[in-house]
């Protein structure tokens, strides 16, 4: 839980994670071969098993079925703007039954010609039900201004679109 301060005009939450890993004893190190796995620990508890993406480090050095930082920067940003989403169309009266976002993001080389996850793209599906259902325009529009709203899209260069 993030632990909310007071800064004169503005408040912020300052928000906490533990990432550890070890070394197996078999595994040499300085020879550049041994394993990625770690976990992300969080203050509600949560322990989720990670690791450098195997486009990256090859296996076994990775471990597939942990979540690489790539992957959690995409799924960070797709959270973050269904959150708001959800929040807005409650606020217009629209009733969100489902919200699917198969989310996708693009690692290739920047202006500066790093590595960079340079564009994510959000392909959210979005079921509503009752009287009170929007138009196409009011859900481009409560995208519109659930981007706006994001903080974690606030936070990055990256271009963020919904498709």
């Amino acid at each position: 839980m993030a632990k909310p301060q007071n800064k004169g005009l503005a408040t912020m939450a300052i928000y906490t994670s533990t990432v550890s890993w070890n070394r197996s004893a078999s595994e040499d190190f300085t020879d550049n071969k041994y394993s990625r796995r770690h976990e992300w620990e969080f203050d509600g508890g949560a322990v989720v098993p990670a690791s450098s993406s195997p486009h990256i480090v090859s296996l076994p050095y990775s471990d597939e079925a942990g979540v690489d930082p790539e992957e959690a920067f995409v799924a960070a940003l797709s959270s973050c703007h269904m959150l708001f989403f959800l929040s807005f169309a409650a606020q217009r009266g629209f009733c969100v039954d489902s919200y699917v976002d198969e989310a996708s993001g693009l690692m290739e080389k920047n202006e500066s010609g790093q590595m960079a996850m340079t564009r994510v793209s959000l392909k959210p599906k979005i079921g509503f039900s009752g009287e009170n259902r929007p138009t196409a325009e009011e859900v481009d529009a409560l995208h519109h201004k659930s981007h706006k709203a994001c903080f974690i899209a606030n936070s990055v260069k990256t271009e963020v679109v919904v498709e």
